[in-house]
């Protein structure tokens, strides 16, 4: 069970983006993340006729590395720390270290 997952909102703690939100877009097995509207890259791109691709520079997200990001509590409104718990009906659930509250319900 991962500590971050898809459709978590993360904010950036290090780096060129820190303190910004986003939302988990993807989890990489390499423990990188891909944050929505973070550490957006320009590539320059080739056109390609024959799937439709026009050629330019655009804008891509790339991953950031798992470390750089925490996952962000609304009732704090900081980056907080996450931990395992086994409720009593033997669910495994994340719960935010700093107030004690269940993520995954």
């Amino acid at each position: 069970m991962a500590k971050i997952k898809q459709g978590d909102e993360v904010i950036v703690v290090a780096g060129k983006d820190k303190g910004r939100r986003g939302s988990v877009i993807r989890v990489f097995t390499n423990d990188k993340v891909l944050v929505e509207s973070v550490n957006v890259a320009r590539k320059h791109q080739k056109p390609n006729p024959n799937a439709g691709v026009p050629g330019g520079i655009i804008e891509k997200e790339m991953p950031l590395h798992i470390s750089n990001v925490m996952l962000f509590n609304p009732t704090t409104q900081k980056g907080d720390r996450v931990g395992y718990r086994r409720l009593e009906d033997g669910k495994k659930v994340r719960f935010f270290k700093s107030n004690n509250e269940v993520l995954d319900s």
